[in-house]
């Protein structure tokens, strides 16, 4: 495995997702290394620090201008993509207000949710970034925070 420091300024391309860890988040970064939309460049990013896991989730929107820094590890297999581990980000602009149009994010105490109009499924997670689960439809959201205090003690 190949690895190097590396420092880019990109667009987030979609909402970011809890990563498979308590407390870190998955993201993807498009970066356009000239003008020329046939040369952007589509990095997957993960973060393992809770305080840029917890903002993805909770304040980024897609379409905000990143300025991140972190570590690109490259596989020796050429088949694997690259991966951006972040471990500074700043926002350097915020997209405007039509790009979550579709998309509405609410808090329910310590667990956020996404509510997507294409979809009934919503994704539930704690406002620290662990994964709560899919409720099948709205309706299901107070069982499945229920359920997840219950096993975990609340947010954990």
């Amino acid at each position: 495995m190949n690895t190097k420091p590396l420092t880019v300024d990109g667009f987030l391309d979609t909402v970011p997702t809890p990563g498979d860890a308590p407390n870190t988040a998955r993201f993807q970064l498009i970066v356009s290394p000239t003008d020329d939309v046939v040369d952007d460049v589509l990095w997957s990013c993960t973060t393992g620090n809770p305080r840029i896991a917890h903002a993805l989730l909770t304040e980024i929107q897609p379409g905000d201008l990143l300025h991140v820094s972190g570590v690109l590890t490259q596989s020796d297999n050429a088949a694997e993509p690259a991966r951006l581990t972040v471990d500074a980000l700043e926002v350097l602009a915020t997209a405007p207000a039509r790009a979550l149009q579709e998309m509405v994010l609410d808090r329910y105490g310590d667990y956020v949710v996404v509510f997507d109009t294409d979809t009934d499924a919503v994704p539930v997670f704690t406002t620290l970034g662990q994964w709560v689960g899919m409720a099948e439809s709205p309706d299901a959201i107070g069982t499945l925070i229920e359920i997840h205090e219950r096993v975990n003690g609340g947010d954990t």
